[in-house]
């Protein structure tokens, strides 16, 4: 053993033993500080969860705080048309049904469907070979009736008036010469016997008179032979116009001007009277004939402006007036039919086409103007709004007055600047909080 001269212990001379010291363990080096990326990947849970705080504290404070987002309707002034919108279709103010007027087969037909007609212009022609027979046949008994007058002007009547003369000279001479044996008789001269002989001449004498006169004012104007002869006559052109208005009718004509909106008959066919051949719509004035709904009838009246557009050319819009109202209502639809007048149809407008009509009833104004939407109970008499008062729906009962187009007319109850909620907004209420947003109007 070594002894440790240093220590307090020893002396000088002493022996000294050094304990051997034990071995020292090596020192490892200090560990790296850890790096940005490092901590953050340790603090990345704790930060992202402090943004989702402050993330659905943004979404949803407001909402918790104001309730929700909701779309809402101004209140707004202006002017204000009241109108009745309606569909119906084009038609003439009459249709002309054209047929036959007698049986026969058709011949031709020079006119097609569509196509626009003078008036007299022909349509249909039949065959006319038996009626033109009849014309003739009745145009000769006008002739012979005419004859027959004439043989009573130029003969009989002449021949009568010589037959009087005639038989008035025999008559004046057997009047003479009784007269003369009258006086003869009376001095003797001659026997009753005689006188009665020429009595009888007298008196056959007179009576020829008599006959020949009759037959002379007979033969004369306003006797009987000639008033059979001149009704003869007549009968013979009544006759004669009935075969040829017969054959007239073998040939069918437009009665008026217009358009052929039908034609059903073709060469060869063999036509009936009374059966539609074809169907005219005349030129000149048009009309519309559209179905209103019967609770819309207190507010029609006659002489109402309208504005008017055919479907196949719908930017094309004509003016229109109402001009008539039919008393009556149709049971099955519930409507009632009424007319307007198109005083300037225009050029593309055809016979049946379909139209809307908007027909003006009312106007108001610098109105105040409420989207129809956003009323409820208007149907029960009593119609009241949820009116926004700050972030809160509060009800508001208003007073309505004109209806048209999506708007309501008010009158009590609501200011331009108002907002209100549509009555179909979810989960809003009388007293609801809620964050408006204005919604725009489609059209405004």
């Amino acid at each position: 053993m070594k002894l440790d001269p240093s220590s307090s212990d020893v002396h000088p001379g002493d022996l000294v033993t050094r304990a051997a010291a034990p071995p020292v363990a090596p020192v490892p080096p200090p560990a790296p500080r850890p790096g940005f990326f490092a901590m953050l990947r340790r603090r990345a849970p704790m930060a992202l969860a402090a943004l989702a705080l402050i993330a659905a504290a943004i979404a949803f404070g407001p909402r918790v705080l104001w309730g929700p987002r909701v779309a809402v309707t101004p209140v707004v002034r202006g002017d204000f048309v009241q109108s009745v919108v309606a569909s119906g279709h084009v038609e003439a103010p009459h249709r002309v049904n054209i047929g036959a007027q007698l049986a026969g087969e058709v011949r031709a037909v020079p006119v097609e469907e569509g196509q626009e007609v003078a008036a007299g212009q022909v349509l249909i022609r039949l065959v006319d070979a038996e009626w033109v027979a009849g014309a003739a046949q009745a145009d000769a008994a006008v002739q012979q009736a005419e004859a027959r007058l004439r043989l009573l002007r130029e003969v009989q009547a002449p021949v009568a008036a010589q037959a009087l003369r005639q038989a008035e000279i025999g008559a004046e001479n057997a009047r003479a010469q009784w007269r003369r044996n009258v006086a003869l008789r009376d001095q003797g001269f001659i026997g009753q016997a005689a006188l009665d002989d020429l009595k009888k001449t007298l008196d056959v004498s007179e009576a020829q008179v008599r006959s020949a006169r009759s037959q002379l004012a007979s033969a004369q104007p306003g006797g009987s032979d000639y008033a059979v002869a001149t009704t003869a006559l007549a009968e013979a052109h009544a006759a004669a116009a009935a075969a040829h208005s017969r054959l007239n009718y073998t040939t069918i004509a437009a009665p008026v001007a217009g358009t052929l909106i039908d034609r059903s008959v073709e060469p060869g066919d063999v036509v009936q009277p009374g059966k539609t051949l074809m169907v005219l719509s005349p030129a000149g004035e048009t009309q519309l004939v559209v179905q209103i709904d019967e609770k819309n009838l207190a507010l029609l009246a006659l002489g109402q402006q309208a504005v008017a557009s055919a479907d196949a050319y719908a930017d094309q819009h004509f003016a229109a007036e109402l001009v008539y109202i039919n008393p009556g209502v149709d049971v099955q639809r519930g409507s009632i039919e009424v007319k307007l007048a198109v005083p300037h149809p225009p050029a593309s407008l055809r016979q049946d086409m379909t139209v809307s009509v908007q027909i003006r009833t009312a106007f108001r104004s610098q109105a105040v103007l409420l989207a129809s939407d956003a009323v409820r109970d208007a149907d029960r008499g009593q119609p009241w709004v949820l009116k926004v008062d700050g972030h809160h729906a509060r009800r508001q009962g208003v007073k309505l007055g004109l209806h048209s187009g999506g708007l309501s007319e008010v009158l009590e109850g609501l200011q331009p600047g108002d907002l209100v909620v549509p009555a179909s907004t979810p989960d809003i209420a009388e007293g609801s909080r809620l964050r408006p947003r204005v919604r725009v109007e489609s059209g405004a």
